[in-house]
């Protein structure tokens, strides 16, 4: 993928800071967007944007970079974040990082290591809607099933044997076999390991 096929999103309220990162990544090929406040970021409607990264100022006024990274993590915005501070200390950096922070980056820094970190958070960028795109197809083929198919899917995914199932709903077994087809057909799948492993990767929890 080429780089003018991606955006870069600059939150911070330093005009000079902005001006400078603005001009670095143009000439590298990006494409740039600026804000001067977390909450003009927030109201942009981009926040869900693909291909993109956020390059954000840690101390600001008003809404600073840290309550805008979990602002971001509570809506499921998968946007990676490359944090930058003038005012950036260990404990602080460490906290980012943990909330899922590309990089934390202290000014002064190299421009290499910007554009090295913007690199990695693009890659990691699509890795994530890539996922999330598997994830929304099979939730997709989920929500096609019958309140009955889904209760025979999540005793199916316990592990559990088609008369077990019959016995547990109140059905015959035939009905649980013919469930079972219509499950396998609808979510677009041959066997049984496959169900399982699609469940698992949307979290869709078994039968207890």
């Amino acid at each position: 993928m080429s780089e003018n096929s991606s955006s870069i999103f600059i939150v911070d309220d330093d005009f000079s800071i902005r001006s400078s990162l603005t001009m670095l990544l143009e000439s590298a090929g990006y494409n740039v967007e600026c804000f001067s406040s977390a909450t003009d970021f927030l109201e942009s409607g981009d926040i869900h944007s693909k291909n993109t990264c956020i390059v954000l100022d840690v101390k600001m006024s008003g809404l600073d970079g840290l309550d805008l990274q979990k602002e971001l993590t509570s809506i499921d915005c998968i946007t990676p974040i490359i944090f930058i501070s003038g005012h950036g200390d260990i404990p602080m950096s460490v906290q980012a990082m943990k909330d899922g922070a590309v990089n934390f980056l202290t000014k002064p820094f190299d421009d290499d290591q910007l554009l090295d970190a913007i690199k990695e958070a693009l890659s990691m960028a699509r890795e994530a809607h890539e996922k999330q795109s598997r994830i929304n197809q099979i939730k997709q083929k989920i929500d096609k099933l019958t309140p009955r198919e889904i209760e025979v899917l999540k005793h199916l995914i316990a592990g559990l044997l088609n008369k077990q199932i019959a016995f547990e709903l109140n059905i015959s077994e035939r009905t649980v076999k013919a469930h079972r087809k219509q499950i396998l057909d609808k979510m677009g799948i041959k066997s049984m390991a496959e169900l399982v492993r699609l469940t698992e990767k949307i979290g869709f929890e078994p039968a207890i």
